[in-house]
């Protein structure tokens, strides 16, 4: 499909279903090398991030476990600014490898949250790999080590990103007309 309505809003085709295929193992492919023998324990954040956490763990191929969080911050199609925790983390990550596993990271505030949140917890190390980035959004100063793709600050929709809880189902991302 070039276009689809989502409540009262169109958006056009951005990034196909093959790119993100594409994107996602080539992603997956630099974690392997890079955190081979360290174990990492994989936390994806919910609910935009579940299909790429999902696809990415099909290509990782080295001994890990995975995890879930639930953090809200937007409205419609902004963020508030402010981060509500909706289901927190369970696991003990003391002395652990952590990869945060993220939709989109655009102003970076919820990325910054997160981070604090998991060096209090004692993380060994953590790293960021997320679907999106907007660099243009950044007003945090935080690393992202892992970018499946880097897309202009507009409001997308599509492979688990959403506009009121709608369009998560796509299998490509659609940017706002």
């Amino acid at each position: 499909m070039e276009t689809v309505s989502i409540k009262d809003k169109n958006f056009r085709l951005s990034i196909t279903a093959e790119e993100i295929e594409k994107a996602v193992s080539e992603v997956a492919q630099r974690i392997n090398h890079d955190l081979k023998d360290t174990n990492p324990l994989f936390i994806c954040v919910l609910n935009g991030a579940f299909m790429f956490a999902a696809d990415l763990m099909k290509h990782v191929d080295l001994p890990c476990e995975i995890s879930f969080v639930k953090l809200a911050s937007y409205e419609g199609t902004s963020s508030t600014g402010k981060i509500k925790e909706m289901i927190g983390l369970k696991e003990d990550i003391t002395g652990r490898t952590v990869v945060v596993v993220e939709d989109i990271v655009d102003t970076g505030f919820t990325m910054q949250n997160i981070l604090d949140s998991l060096q209090k917890k004692g993380a060994k190390s953590i790293h960021v790999c997320t679907f999106l980035q907007k660099p243009e959004a950044l007003q945090c100063d935080i690393c992202v080590d892992y970018v499946a793709m880097k897309i202009p600050n507009e409001f997308i929709v599509g492979y688990g990103l959403d506009y009121d809880g709608y369009g998560r189902n796509l299998k490509a991302i659609y940017t706002l007309i």
